[in-house]
């Protein structure tokens, strides 16, 4: 079976300094880049925001980054500003390695929010990244990346329910933990069968 690994949004703002800074998310770039020989495809997310995208509390007057509020798609975490399109914020972090099959940008939909590499947070818009990845024969993906318990959890949920067989390598992925976010992420993701190795 044909493997690929997905390396979750390792972008600038989510490393140390960054508007969205990951605690250690800077970490992941080196054991990401040493596991990318084992595998037949290579794809990287870029969070790719426009300028006042409604996933930022700066789009919401009165509303502060970690509140909530209700879109039409569902309950929506509102961010500080981060990854916005062509900012250095958006870039990939400098010890990552790009040299990947694809790069896909996702959240660039003004409207609604992506942390998922496969869908939208509508959870129907698609990204495009299903159909790539069954085009090339591939069934088997190893998630890596930032942030555990945002979008590589959400992304790995939506692997696992178009029918990929999924893990997630912890030791390569760093998480927000907002409010217990962390473990709830895991119980999800295990409860879907997506194997977690740590």
């Amino acid at each position: 079976m044909t493997e690929a690994l997905i390396v979750v949004d390792v972008q600038n703002d989510f490393c140390t300094g960054g508007a969205l800074a990951v605690p250690g998310g800077d970490e992941v770039a080196a054991p990401i880049n040493a596991m990318m020989e084992r595998f037949d495809a290579v794809i990287l997310t870029q969070d790719w925001h426009p300028q006042g995208h409604s996933s930022f509390a700066s789009s919401h007057p009165g509303k502060n980054p970690f509140e909530s509020v209700e879109m039409p798609y569902g309950t929506q975490v509102l961010w500080p500003d981060h990854c916005v399109q062509g900012s250095e914020g958006a870039a990939f972090h400098k010890d990552l390695r790009t040299d990947g099959d694809l790069v896909l940008r996702k959240g660039f939909r003004s409207g609604i929010d992506s942390y998922s590499g496969f869908f939208e947070n509508d959870q129907t818009t698609p990204t495009g990244l299903d159909g790539y990845l069954r085009s090339r024969g591939i069934s088997r993906l190893t998630l890596a990346g930032l942030a555990t318990d945002f979008c590589v959890a959400f992304t790995a949920l939506d692997a696992a329910r178009l029918g990929f067989a999924v893990t997630v390598e912890l030791a390569a992925c760093r998480a927000i933990d907002l409010d217990g976010s962390l473990p709830a992420a895991l119980a999800k993701m295990k409860e879907a069968g997506v194997v977690i190795q740590s």
